[in-house]
């Protein structure tokens, strides 16, 4: 099997933190988001396809986030990471209608990894549940697992630690 694994990801930075209210977006945060956490994995798919055989097994996975489902959003708030991450779904859809065409034993995914006690979800964790917190090996294990599992009617879509579908 051809493997890209695309593991970029940023929720804040030193200069910004995820947004609670629209009264706090600001145009460098967004656009810092949508760098690292959309158009970086875009232009790295970009040239993965064009290293997929089109006749093997390929499977291009990006990090992508339960919190950029637009149908599952209930909470609101961290406006430019959602909305990021809505849009990595996105391009990672559209890429599977792509590859149905053009590569058709290739796969695109999201893959949620779950919370992953980083440095990244430290400053959330507190009402994480200790079950539901999950080591850095212990979310790459069932990452790899899901990626092992994955057919064709999972591509263009992402698809959980759990090996759960998130909803678009």
């Amino acid at each position: 099997m051809h493997l890209s694994i695309v593991a970029t990801g940023v929720l804040q930075t030193d200069r910004h933190k995820p947004e609670k209210s629209f009264a706090a977006l600001s145009q460098e945060a967004m656009l810092d988001l949508f760098r690292i956490n959309t158009i970086g994995p875009a232009l790295i798919a970009k040239h993965s396809v064009a290293l997929m055989p089109r006749d093997e097994r390929s499977v291009f996975a990006a990090l992508s986030a339960r919190v950029g489902s637009i149908t599952d959003n209930r909470l609101g708030g961290w406006h430019s990471y959602r909305a990021s991450k809505a849009a990595l779904n996105m391009i990672i859809a559209n890429l599977g209608i792509e590859l149905q065409r053009t590569r058709p034993q290739a796969i695109a995914v999201g893959l949620h990894p779950g919370t992953v006690d980083t440095t990244l979800s430290r400053p959330f964790q507190k009402n994480v549940p200790l079950a539901k917190l999950q080591s850095p090996a212990q979310s790459a294990a069932h990452l790899v697992a899901v990626m092992d599992g994955l057919t064709r009617a999972d591509s263009g879509h992402v698809i959980a630690w759990d090996g759960e579908r998130i909803p678009g």
